[in-house]
Order: C-alpha cells, then sequence, then structure tokens
C-alpha cells in the first residue's frame, strides 16, 4: 500500500455515540421516533445528505445549524481518542507515505479533532463535507483525496468505522481496513481486514489478510 487514507468520527476519534446522542435530540424534538434502524443510516454520512432522507422538505443547512446548535449539550458524551490512531498517523507521516483525511464531517470539525489528537500538522490533506457534492457511500471524496495525492487508487488503504465509509472506499477501489467501533465486527466483513482499534495495526502494511 502506498498511501493511507483515514476518516475522522468512529477511526481516529470516538465520537459516534456523541453523534447518535446528537441526532436523537434533534429528532426527538421534532416528534421523530429514533431507532437503531434510523441511527445506522446516519452514521458516517453527510448531514446534509441524511436530512432529505429523514426530514423530506426540511432545508439541510437549517436542520445542521440545528443539530449544532446542541453541540455545548452536557449530556453528550465525551470525544476520545480511538486507542492507537494518533500513533498510526504519525507513523505514516514518518515513513513519507502520502496521507489524507476524508471525513463526513465539516473542516473546521476536523481541524478541531485532529489538533485535539496531535496530528494537526502532519495531516494536510484534508477532503470534508464542503469538498464534495455527493457524501459516502458515494466515492467522491476518496477518489478526491487520492488525486490530490497524486496516487493510484488502487494502491490506497482506507480506514473506516462506518458502513457508508467501507461501501465509498470499495466503489472508489480501494483496500479497507474496518475499526469496530461503530458497528459489529461480524458486520464488516466486507472490508480487508477489521480491528477492534488502531493499537495493533503498524506500517507500511505490507498485506492485507482476508477477514
Amino acid at each position: 500500500m502506498e498511501a493511507a487514507l483515514f476518516d475522522l468520527d468512529g477511526t481516529l476519534v470516538n465520537t459516534e455515540l456523541r453523534s447518535r446522542a446528537l441526532w436523537r435530540m434533534f429528532l426527538d424534538d421534532r416528534g421523530i421516533t429514533c431507532d437503531e434502524t434510523l441511527l445506522r443510516r446516519v452514521m458516517g454520512r453527510r448531514g446534509v445528505d441524511v436530512v432529505p432522507e429523514v426530514l423530506p422538505g426540511m432545508d439541510p443547512e437549517v436542520a445542521m445549524e440545528e443539530i449544532r446548535s446542541y453541540y455545548d449539550h452536557p449530556d453528550l458524551p465525551d470525544i476520545v481518542p480511538v486507542p492507537g490512531a494518533a500513533e498510526l498517523v504519525s507513523r505514516v507521516a514518518a515513513h513519507g507515505a502520502p496521507l489524507a483525511l476524508v471525513t463526513s464531517a465539516q473542516r473546521w470539525w476536523a481541524v478541531e479533532r485532529l489538533t485535539e489528537i496531535g496530528v494537526v500538522e502532519v495531516v494536510r490533506t484534508i477532503v470534508s463535507a464542503e469538498d464534495v457534492t455527493v457524501g459516502k457511500p458515494d466515492p467522491s471524496g476518496y477518489l478526491m483525496a487520492a488525486g490530490l495525492l497524486d496516487v493510484d487508487p488502487a494502491t490506497c488503504v482506507v480506514f473506516e468505522d462506518s458502513l457508508a465509509g467501507i461501501a465509498a472506499a470499495r466503489a472508489a477501489g480501494m483496500a479497507c481496513v474496518a475499526v469496530a467501533t461503530t458497528h459489529h465486527p461480524d458486520e464488516l466483513s466486507h472490508a480487508d481486514l477489521v480491528i477492534p482499534d488502531m493499537s495493533g495495526i503498524d506500517w507500511p502494511l505490507t498485506e492485507l489478510p482476508a477477514v
């Protein structure tokens, strides 16, 4: 593998419980029953892509602004690093390998989280929600990152936690390591490798064993 492409939420930082709580607050306030099936549709995707499915007719940007109003709610779970994630990003950078972040979040959020885990200086290529017209599971974000890094998609390995993200990596023709922070490992079998966190992964990756 020549290049490493990282998702953010659920992959480098464990924010998925927080995201679920935000969506529950937003939907509960609008009288919409928020069950596990609905939450699974949201995870790993851009909010502006999800809102039309959940609330047809509502302006997605208005909805996202309302969701952001909950960001400081005291009942939200803390944001914590995924074990081994920052260390792996640093190892990739130390080897001089091309690396990028491809996230469904906005750029400001990505920069804040990368700063918190101490890798913002080495992650110089970021493809965020604002950079694509269609988010994951569409592959355009990962293909854009490969183009910015000037690498063949076939030489890229993606680190992802969500079903939408894994589907995006596959559609881009990239290898994928799934991090089982958001979904049960059995649900991630379409990835090339499933790991509980990043603590056991080294770089460079010489091969990806089958699941």
